[in-house]
């Protein structure tokens, strides 16, 4: 595989230009993706005071209203002005499924006919949204069943928001409630390399963590890259949310056939990049990601080969059983091979816990996530439907 496999192409990154607000076919623009100082620059095209800004952005993150009239503490006149040139969208949910254990999966649609999935995993003292930075993947990892969905583009930040405020409508949660929250971790683990739309999912996440708003706090927020080894340095100052990488291999050769980004940015530079995150302590560890591959990197000379490249990084390893997908070359490992090899990691000291798979039976664990969207011609694309909304 060559590297213009791995990389994205040019076309989907927007990350170097300052785009404008995304805006429907009818002309509206979708307020939600928007930044405090946007929403004020909109609300100054129309000669309203910069803080009407703040009373949309906690109509919209705090109560996640979708619609302008019940805006109570503004004027009849400007809700209707607003609805006219605005609008505060969601994706359509094209299914939801639940697993037998309380997982819940949802396949949401944008308004371009692409789709995505995110999935919500229940747990006793947390509830994490596993949410999707790009329809499709770029990376090909061969044990991943996004990366056999071509990378169709990057999400935009409305639509990594979005992916929350579901949740939170599905859950109930608007307000936030003190305590019982169902949705307090955010993983950006679904769909797609988020340090491939860096700048799209930067902005989504202030959004997410500012405390005016949804106000998730950045301890509970994790990226996930499978390795963009340059990016690391800029996540961690910019956003210095917890970092967890898909390591997966501890030799070049093995890590280039299971994950081909290995191949531009090798194992040492992108554990160089980690020893470089900053805040990284033993308080915020790094979270090193391992599928275990029956037969492939599941031996006790691959857990010791481990402990000697993780050697100084503050670092816990996740130890996860392969979760099959159709047509998949890969087998998970025996329960023995994932204790044995915990054991190893756990005895010199490392955080090890083996993970339960989580909706296997609606292929809602990780790796198995993909949806039916499809890269189009922009000459046949069709026209964007607007979203449909759910009230609040």
């Amino acid at each position: 595989m060559n590297d213009t496999a791995i990389t994205p192409p040019p076309a989907l990154d927007a990350g170097k230009v300052e785009l404008p607000p995304p805006v429907l076919p009818d002309g509206r623009v979708n307020f939600v993706g928007l930044t405090r100082e946007e929403l004020a620059a909109e609300f100054a095209k129309l000669g309203e005071p910069a803080f009407r800004a703040k009373q949309l952005w906690q109509w919209i993150y705090v109560r996640g209203l979708t619609s302008f009239d019940a805006m109570t503490d503004m004027s009849k006149g400007l809700r209707a002005k607003l609805a006219e040139r605005f609008h505060i969208a969601r994706p359509q949910i094209a299914r939801h499924q639940q697993s037998l254990d309380g997982t819940q999966k949802w396949l949401l649609r944008q308004a371009d006919g692409q789709e995505i999935e995110c999935v919500h995993i229940p747990e006793e003292d947390r509830g994490t949204l596993c949410v999707s930075s790009q329809v499709g993947c770029t990376l090909s990892c061969k044990f991943c069943h996004t990366g056999t969905q071509r990378l169709v583009r990057n999400l935009e930040p409305a639509e990594i928001v979005e992916q929350v405020l579901i949740a939170r409508d599905v859950f109930g949660e608007w307000p936030a409630p003190d305590a019982g929250r169902k949705l307090t971790n955010i993983v950006m683990m679904g769909m797609g390399e988020p340090l491939f739309n860096y700048d799209n999912v930067a902005k989504a996440l202030k959004i997410i963590m500012n405390g005016d708003g949804i106000a998730v706090s950045r301890r509970k927020i994790t990226l996930s890259t499978s390795g963009v080894a340059p990016m690391i340095r800029r996540c961690g100052a910019e956003l210095g949310v917890m970092l967890a990488v898909s390591l997966h291999a501890v030799t070049d050769e093995l890590r280039d056939r299971l994950v081909p980004l290995n191949r531009k940015y090798p194992i040492a530079e992108l554990l160089a990049a980690c020893r470089g995150y900053p805040g990284v302590s033993n308080a915020r560890r790094i979270t090193f990601e391992y599928v275990m591959l029956k037969g492939v990197n599941d031996s006790p000379a691959d857990a010791r080969e481990l402990l000697r490249l993780l050697a100084g990084i503050p670092a816990k390893v996740n130890l996860i059983p392969f979760n099959p997908w159709p047509d998949s070359s890969f087998e998970c490992s025996d329960d023995a091979a994932i204790d044995v090899f915990s054991a190893i990691l756990m005895k010199a000291g490392y955080v090890s816990p083996i993970r339960t798979p989580r909706g296997r039976d609606i292929m809602a664990a990780c790796g198995q996530l993909k949806s039916a969207s499809e890269r189009v011609r922009k000459s046949s694309a069709p026209a964007l439907a607007t979203s449909a909304p759910i009230q609040a």
